[in-house]
């Protein structure tokens, strides 16, 4: 008779109120009041919609349905005579197999009367009302004090095997793929049909409770069966787990994420091993300038963009729901691979977006420079995009799926994250142990200002014993980077030191290793919080302080920090280099305008940059004055000779500039017009880059020459006016010389190129 009335209540929306109101019931006088509402509403009910279905499924269920039966029989012996309203006789029971109204409202009272007396009757009960809902299974534990026993016996075994019946026809709808998907889904549809979902999670929980029992000699097939059930439940739900993950997986959004940190894009050299003056062709002040715009190591990840959602929010309830019936029943082990494998997989691809190969150490380290350089910088921004958004997202997602076991969780996220950060620190060995070279050395600070800074992120996400050693390896791989930088820095000073190129500029122009060394260490005080560090713990443990040639540069590096010492001394080996270098001129006057040349680049890099506060005012006021007295070398050993011709010695007879030998004097003008012109051939294909030093020469050399010249005209131009070919020893007017002078260190190939003026024939 109750089953009659499972259609009707369903129909109304009674049965699921019905069980919930049921499964908050603390007393049998909760329950006595809730089922006597219920069947009531239930009579009312039937009653309007149609007495004649009413009769006709009271009698059919009471003839058919043997477990209802045996409930009310097993019922009937206890029932004693109630008070008004509830009186019940044989009569009235033989009233209602007569009349349908008549025999709900005796089964009712049956049952209401077996509430107050029975223990067992409340469990037959609870059978019976299994069929609205599967949730109810789970009230067992409950009522029994959390045992979910019933004494024992085969009675309490049949019992126990109604639950399982229940329970097993919900399981095995969804048992496997094909039965699933003869109902047209291949998975449960958690969202589009959450009741279904819910209703198989009660089944779960109703089978899980069985495998709880204390098992009895009656007992032993049921449970057994039941453990067989709950392997197939597993089944499902471990497909159920992975299928979630794998659909709800937000797509990585590399392009957010990287641009919100400074990239870098600067590339020192061609390829490796070469001479250090190969080096040049690809620095730049350009280059140089790019570098510091785009930044290095130094950016990180905005607050707003640290932790992404590896999964869709929707999702994360049922996969937890599921999480925490695996870890009851006792399959973690397989809920936690599931997990790790779907997440490895992801965050593999999310590393495989952000450039970052799996690499064994020889491979990295038969890398070309251009290449490996590329590889340095992803691996510079893969380090943030992981530790400080990648990292913690999949933190907070074990958290919060694991949230009944979070020692699983952190089993989980330990065995999902951990080969991600073993391959970003592999990679860095390898780099770390390679051959050290120059132009390796910025990205060697940038990764390791890029693993330093990302120290603490690695240090809070992991649990204590993984945490330990992925730690330790960090931090060895952090040292070894930091030595590697150290030695890189040696390398490079030592370069400087033996660079023995005997390729000449042929015009005195800056040469490529001023350039190359001077932006190399303007390059390093931009690193001088690490490189101050590195450098200091490197002299504190050996005690080597780099050598500095100058005895003024000397006395002021006991004052100065590790790496400006370092500087200073670099920038010595060059200034030492560049004054064997200019000895391969053989004019002595462009030696000198190769030393100004490259000290004042020297000076402008060094003023023009946070060069001058590690160096100081006194160096750039010392090698101003070394520019100065280069100058005035290159007019005494370039000028002096021209000059000599214009002198009054051997001109005149007896001393008197009256008695004019004519002979030396046309000489004279002859041998100071073939030196000047000489000078001049040479002097224009010489090059002086820097304007303002190129004018003062000019201006330098117009003081000296110009005034001589007027002089020595006015005194014996005179004596050669109207003799015979006089133009040809007076070729030049003082005005002449002055625009000639104005061609000088412009670097052109010969006058004959010069888009103004030839030299007079």
């Amino acid at each position: 008779m109750v089953a009659t009335l499972v259609p009707v209540a369903t129909r109304f929306g009674m049965a699921s109120k019905l069980v919930d109101a049921f499964c908050k019931a603390t007393t049998v006088f909760d329950m006595f009041w809730l089922l006597w509402w219920f069947y009531v509403g239930c009579w009312a009910m039937k009653v309007l919609a149609d007495f004649g279905v009413v009769y006709a499924g009271v009698v059919q269920t009471c003839n058919t349905s043997s477990r209802v039966v045996e409930s009310f029989e097993l019922v009937l012996p206890r029932v004693a005579v109630l008070d008004p309203p509830f009186t019940s006789s044989s009569a009235t029971m033989e009233a209602a197999a007569a009349n349908g109204e008549d025999r709900v409202i005796a089964a009712a009272q049956q049952i209401v009367k077996s509430l107050g007396t029975s223990m067992n009757v409340k469990e037959d009960m609870i059978l019976i009302l299994s069929s609205f809902d599967n949730r109810l299974s789970a009230i067992t534990d409950l009522l029994s004090g959390g045992g979910g026993g019933c004494g024992g016996g085969p009675r309490c075994a049949g019992r126990l095997e109604s639950r399982l019946d229940a329970a097993e026809k919900v399981i095995s709808r969804w048992g496997n793929s094909s039965s699933a998907t003869a109902r047209g889904f291949a998975f449960i549809p958690w969202e589009d049909s959450p009741d279904e979902a819910a209703e198989y999670l009660a089944a779960v929980d109703g089978v899980i409770s069985l495998t709880e029992e204390e098992e009895s000699a009656d007992e032993t097939e049921v449970l057994d069966r039941a453990e067989g059930v709950l392997q197939m439940a597993m089944d499902r739900l471990e497909d159920e787990f992975r299928h979630i993950m794998i659909q709800n997986t937000v797509p990585f959004d590399a392009a957010r994420l990287l641009g919100s940190i400074r990239s870098m894009s600067l590339s020192f050299a061609a390829g490796g091993g070469e001479e250090i003056e190969d080096y040049e062709s690809s620095v730049g002040e350009e280059d140089h300038e790019a570098y510091l715009e785009e930044g290095s190591a130094g950016g990180s990840l905005s607050e707003d963009l640290r932790g992404v959602e590896p999964v869709r929010p929707e999702a994360v309830p049922h996969l937890k729901s599921i999480a925490e019936r695996m870890i009851r029943a006792r399959y973690e082990k397989e809920c936690c691979q599931v997990y790790s494998s779907v997440r490895r997989d992801v965050l593999d691809e999310c590393l495989a977006i952000l450039g970052i190969e799996k690499m064994s150490i020889e491979e990295v380290q038969r890398i070309q420079w251009n290449d490996l350089d590329e590889k340095m910088k992803k691996w510079i921004q893969a380090v943030k995009v992981v530790f400080q958004a990648m990292l913690l997202g999949e933190k907070q997602l074990c958290d919060q799926i694991f949230e009944v076991s979070p020692v699983i969780g952190e089993v989980c996220f330990t065995e999902t994250a951990k080969g991600c950060v073993m391959q970003l620190l592999n990679f860095a060995e390898a780099v770390a142990i390679g051959q050290r070279s120059p132009e390796k050395l910025f990205r060697i600070l940038d990764m390791y200002d890029a693993l330093s800074n990302v120290m603490p992120d690695l240090q809070v996400r992991f649990p204590e014993e993984p945490r330990e050693f992925l730690c330790s390896e960090a931090e060895l791989i952090l040292k070894r980077l930091g030595d590697a930088a150290r030695g890189t820095l040696a390398e490079f000073e030592n370069a400087v030191k033996r660079e023995a190129s005997r390729k000449l500029l042929q015009f005195g122009d800056i040469h490529p290793l001023t350039r190359y060394v001077m932006n190399y260490v303007k390059l390093l005080v931009d690193y001088s919080g690490t490189l101050n560090v590195l450098i200091g713990e490197s002299e504190t443990e050996s005690g080597d302080v780099p050598e500095v040639n100058n005895d003024d540069d000397s006395r002021r590096a006991g004052s100065m920090s590790p790496l400006a010492r370092h500087v200073l001394s670099t920038i010595s080996y060059l200034e030492s280099n560049l004054e064997e270098k200019s000895k391969l001129y053989e004019d002595s006057g462009l030696q000198y305008v190769f030393l100004m040349n490259n000290i004042l680049y020297m000076v402008q890099k060094v003023k023009d940059s946070e060069l001058g506060t590690t160096l100081g005012d006194d160096w750039v006021r010392n090698h101003r004055s070394q520019i100065r007295r280069h100058a005035r070398s290159y007019l005494r050993s370039s000028w002096i000779k021209v000059l000599s011709y214009l002198r009054d010695e051997g001109i005149g007879v007896g001393g008197s500039s009256s008695n004019v030998s004519k002979v030396a004097l046309k000489e004279r003008f002859k041998n100071f017009n073939m030196a000047f012109e000489e000078l001049y051939r040479n002097q224009i294909t010489w090059k002086v880059p820097d304007h303002q030093l190129r004018e003062e020469l000019r201006i330098s050399i117009s003081e000296m020459v110009l005034p001589a010249y007027r002089s020595f005209m006015g005194r014996f131009g005179s004596h050669l006016e109207g003799a015979r070919h006089a133009a040809k020893y007076i070729k030049y007017t003082p005005e002449d010389l002055e625009n000639y002078l104005l061609d000088l260190f412009e670097g052109m190939s010969g006058p004959s190129n010069h888009p103004r003026r030839k030299l007079s024939s």
